[in-house]
């Protein structure tokens, strides 16, 4: 009887172990992850041929496609490099048209890589049109613009020098002397 005492003391004396508390479910960030804040959507006719042209041009890696039922690209994802950009087929009864509806664009991607000038040739052996041709620029980046075969403008750089902002007004105001006399803005 006196272990049963000495037992119902010691049992009494434990702290009373409470329900393990579960863990609050964990936010979702606002931003998913592999996600910026900012992310391009480009809308196509037919955007089966740009998830190819994309691959073949840019070195883009597709992530991820969704299609309708009919066919369509409803959704698609593309990398290059670091950057995500969206695409996927227009739909004009509920507010996207593609570039080649609307005959171009008022957007453009700009693209920086570490060879400008192979990707430049890349993408201009893969059908994109030159809008102006590779330069150095007085902001201090190799540059030049594309037109896709889709309608999409592409800016594709490589930077090469950094500039102070003194630097950069002095050579900007070289620039617009140069595109003043109806020469190219090149550092």
């Amino acid at each position: 009887m006196a272990a049963k005492k000495k037992a119902t003391k010691k049992a009494a004396k434990r702290p009373v172990k409470k329900p393990a508390k579960r863990a609050a479910p964990k936010k979702a960030s606002p931003v998913p992850k592999g996600y910026t804040a900012l992310t391009p959507m480009l809308t196509f006719k037919d955007a089966r041929p740009a998830l190819e042209w994309y691959q073949k041009a840019f070195g883009a890696k597709l992530t991820t496609r969704m299609d309708m039922p009919d066919g369509r690209v409803m959704h698609a994802e593309m990398r290059i490099g670091d950057a995500l950009f969206m695409l996927g087929d227009e739909a004009p009864e509920r507010g996207y048209p593609s570039a080649e509806r609307l005959g171009g664009t008022a957007t453009g991607l700009m693209h920086y890589t570490k060879d400008c000038d192979a990707t430049f040739a890349r993408a201009v052996a893969a059908g994109a049109k030159v809008l102006m041709p590779l330069m150095d620029m007085f902001w201090g980046d190799r540059f030049g613009e594309l037109k896709d075969p889709f309608g999409h403008r592409w800016a594709i750089a490589t930077h090469v020098k950094d500039l102070t902002p003194k630097q950069m007004g002095a050579a900007a105001e070289e620039a617009m002397k140069k595109m003043a006399a109806g020469q190219p803005p090149t550092a």
